[in-house]
Protein backbone atom coordinates (compact mmCIF):
# COMPACT_ATOMS: atom_id res chain seq x y z
CA UNK A 1 0.00 0.00 0.00
CA UNK A 2 1.48 3.24 -0.86
CA UNK A 3 1.39 6.29 2.06
CA UNK A 4 0.51 9.80 0.69
CA UNK A 5 -0.65 12.96 1.95
CA UNK A 6 -2.49 16.03 0.78
CA UNK A 7 0.59 19.12 0.69
CA UNK A 8 -1.68 21.01 -1.76
CA UNK A 9 -5.71 21.98 -2.56
CA UNK A 10 -7.07 25.00 -4.75
CA UNK A 11 -10.63 25.11 -5.19
CA UNK A 12 -11.14 26.28 -8.95
CA UNK A 13 -15.06 26.65 -9.01
CA UNK A 14 -17.84 26.01 -6.39
CA UNK A 15 -21.36 24.91 -7.00
CA UNK A 16 -24.75 23.88 -5.63
CA UNK A 17 -23.71 20.50 -5.47
CA UNK A 18 -19.70 20.24 -5.75
CA UNK A 19 -16.56 21.72 -5.34
CA UNK A 20 -14.05 20.90 -8.22
CA UNK A 21 -9.63 21.88 -8.35
CA UNK A 22 -6.93 20.20 -8.20
CA UNK A 23 -5.01 18.53 -5.24
CA UNK A 24 -1.39 18.02 -4.92
CA UNK A 25 -0.26 14.41 -2.79
CA UNK A 26 3.35 13.72 -1.64
CA UNK A 27 4.50 9.80 -1.47
CA UNK A 28 6.28 7.90 1.17
CA UNK A 29 9.22 7.95 -1.22
CA UNK A 30 8.87 12.22 -1.84
CA UNK A 31 7.59 12.27 -5.24
CA UNK A 32 4.86 14.53 -5.69
CA UNK A 33 1.67 14.66 -8.34
CA UNK A 34 -1.29 16.74 -8.83
CA UNK A 35 -4.68 15.66 -9.89
CA UNK A 36 -8.22 17.20 -10.46
CA UNK A 37 -10.60 16.59 -7.84
CA UNK A 38 -14.36 16.89 -7.40
CA UNK A 39 -15.33 16.95 -3.87
CA UNK A 40 -18.93 16.09 -2.75
CA UNK A 41 -20.94 16.45 0.37
CA UNK A 42 -21.68 12.85 0.00
CA UNK A 43 -25.28 10.72 -0.50
CA UNK A 44 -27.69 7.97 0.45
CA UNK A 45 -29.26 5.35 -1.31
CA UNK A 46 -32.41 3.50 -0.52
CA UNK A 47 -33.14 -0.18 -0.91
CA UNK A 48 -36.83 0.07 -0.15
CA UNK A 49 -38.45 -3.34 -0.37
CA UNK A 50 -41.86 -5.07 1.01
CA UNK A 51 -43.43 -8.69 0.46
CA UNK A 52 -43.97 -8.15 -3.22
CA UNK A 53 -41.92 -5.35 -4.54
CA UNK A 54 -38.86 -3.18 -4.87
CA UNK A 55 -39.39 0.36 -4.74
CA UNK A 56 -37.98 2.10 -7.58
CA UNK A 57 -37.87 5.65 -9.27
CA UNK A 58 -37.71 7.18 -12.94
CA UNK A 59 -36.12 10.60 -13.31
CA UNK A 60 -33.91 12.23 -16.21
CA UNK A 61 -31.01 12.47 -15.63
CA UNK A 62 -29.73 15.31 -17.83
CA UNK A 63 -26.31 15.84 -17.05
CA UNK A 64 -25.60 12.31 -18.55
CA UNK A 65 -28.16 12.84 -21.27
CA UNK A 66 -30.41 10.03 -19.81
CA UNK A 67 -34.06 10.85 -20.14
CA UNK A 68 -35.52 7.89 -18.10
CA UNK A 69 -32.90 6.29 -15.58
CA UNK A 70 -34.55 3.54 -13.44
CA UNK A 71 -33.06 3.94 -9.56
CA UNK A 72 -33.72 3.24 -5.82
CA UNK A 73 -34.37 6.56 -4.17
CA UNK A 74 -31.32 8.67 -3.54
CA UNK A 75 -30.45 12.01 -2.33
CA UNK A 76 -27.31 14.42 -1.74
CA UNK A 77 -25.85 15.67 1.54
CA UNK A 78 -27.40 19.00 1.84
CA UNK A 79 -26.82 19.99 5.73
CA UNK A 80 -23.11 18.29 7.19
CA UNK A 81 -24.91 17.88 10.71
CA UNK A 82 -27.34 15.61 9.20
CA UNK A 83 -27.25 11.94 10.60
CA UNK A 84 -27.02 9.74 6.66
CA UNK A 85 -30.42 7.75 8.18
CA UNK A 86 -32.26 10.62 8.58
CA UNK A 87 -31.17 11.61 4.91
CA UNK A 88 -32.12 8.19 3.69
CA UNK A 89 -35.76 8.35 5.86
CA UNK A 90 -36.57 11.82 4.53
CA UNK A 91 -35.32 10.53 0.55
CA UNK A 92 -37.48 7.52 0.86
CA UNK A 93 -40.93 9.37 2.10
CA UNK A 94 -40.07 12.42 -0.67
CA UNK A 95 -39.47 10.30 -3.22
CA UNK A 96 -41.57 7.46 -2.82
CA UNK A 97 -43.80 8.63 -0.28
CA UNK A 98 -43.05 5.39 1.90
CA UNK A 99 -41.69 4.96 5.30
CA UNK A 100 -39.86 2.63 6.83
CA UNK A 101 -40.34 0.67 10.05
CA UNK A 102 -37.02 -1.30 10.00
CA UNK A 103 -33.93 0.34 8.44
CA UNK A 104 -30.25 -1.50 7.80
CA UNK A 105 -26.76 0.17 6.95
CA UNK A 106 -25.78 -1.68 4.22
CA UNK A 107 -22.50 -0.45 2.50
CA UNK A 108 -20.52 2.43 2.27
CA UNK A 109 -19.50 2.93 -2.04
CA UNK A 110 -16.82 5.31 -4.08
CA UNK A 111 -18.74 5.65 -7.28
CA UNK A 112 -16.06 7.63 -8.97
CA UNK A 113 -13.07 7.37 -6.36
CA UNK A 114 -10.22 7.91 -9.06
CA UNK A 115 -11.44 11.87 -9.22
CA UNK A 116 -14.08 12.80 -6.53
CA UNK A 117 -14.44 12.00 -3.09
CA UNK A 118 -18.19 11.28 -2.99
CA UNK A 119 -19.41 8.36 -0.58
CA UNK A 120 -22.72 6.80 -0.76
CA UNK A 121 -24.10 4.54 2.04
CA UNK A 122 -26.69 2.28 1.17
CA UNK A 123 -29.31 1.53 3.58
CA UNK A 124 -32.17 -1.63 2.92
CA UNK A 125 -35.79 -0.06 3.81
CA UNK A 126 -38.19 -2.53 4.64
CA UNK A 127 -41.38 -3.05 6.88
CA UNK A 128 -42.86 -0.25 4.66
CA UNK A 129 -46.01 1.91 5.02
CA UNK A 130 -47.25 4.84 3.18
CA UNK A 131 -45.60 8.11 4.37
CA UNK A 132 -48.10 10.94 5.30
CA UNK A 133 -49.09 13.14 2.09
CA UNK A 134 -47.35 10.30 -0.24
CA UNK A 135 -44.51 11.58 -2.51
CA UNK A 136 -43.15 15.03 -2.24
CA UNK A 137 -40.41 15.09 -5.08
CA UNK A 138 -38.36 18.77 -4.94
CA UNK A 139 -39.57 21.56 -7.13
CA UNK A 140 -36.80 20.87 -9.82
CA UNK A 141 -37.42 16.42 -9.83
CA UNK A 142 -39.53 14.90 -12.27
CA UNK A 143 -40.00 11.77 -10.74
CA UNK A 144 -42.24 8.26 -11.55
CA UNK A 145 -42.68 6.05 -8.69
CA UNK A 146 -42.12 2.82 -10.09
CA UNK A 147 -43.33 -0.37 -7.69
CA UNK A 148 -41.47 -3.50 -9.55
CA UNK A 149 -41.90 -6.99 -9.08
CA UNK A 150 -39.58 -8.69 -6.44
CA UNK A 151 -40.09 -11.76 -8.74
CA UNK A 152 -38.34 -9.50 -11.45
CA UNK A 153 -35.81 -8.46 -9.86
CA UNK A 154 -33.55 -9.28 -12.52
CA UNK A 155 -35.69 -7.66 -14.94
CA UNK A 156 -34.49 -4.46 -13.31
CA UNK A 157 -31.15 -5.23 -12.93
CA UNK A 158 -31.34 -5.15 -16.54
CA UNK A 159 -33.32 -2.15 -16.98
CA UNK A 160 -30.83 0.06 -15.30
CA UNK A 161 -27.01 1.52 -15.65
CA UNK A 162 -26.84 2.95 -13.06
CA UNK A 163 -23.86 1.80 -10.56
CA UNK A 164 -25.49 2.56 -7.25
CA UNK A 165 -29.13 0.89 -8.29
CA UNK A 166 -26.90 -2.26 -9.66
CA UNK A 167 -25.26 -2.78 -6.34
CA UNK A 168 -28.53 -2.20 -4.45
CA UNK A 169 -30.30 -4.45 -6.74
CA UNK A 170 -27.67 -7.26 -6.69
CA UNK A 171 -27.54 -6.93 -2.60
CA UNK A 172 -31.33 -7.46 -2.35
CA UNK A 173 -31.31 -10.53 -5.21
CA UNK A 174 -29.10 -11.95 -2.87
CA UNK A 175 -30.40 -11.14 0.45
CA UNK A 176 -33.75 -12.59 -0.71
CA UNK A 177 -32.30 -15.50 -2.22
CA UNK A 178 -33.98 -14.11 -5.57
CA UNK A 179 -32.22 -16.28 -8.41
Amino acid sequence: MTDFEVVAESVEWEGRLLRAGRETYRYADGTENTFDKVWHAGAVTVVPYDETHVWLVRQPREASRLHDLLELPAGKRDRDDEPLLDLAKRELAEEVGKEAAAWRELMTIYPTPGYCDERITLFAASALSDAHGGPAPEEDEHIEVVPWPLQDIHGAIAATCDAKTLIGLFWLARELHLS
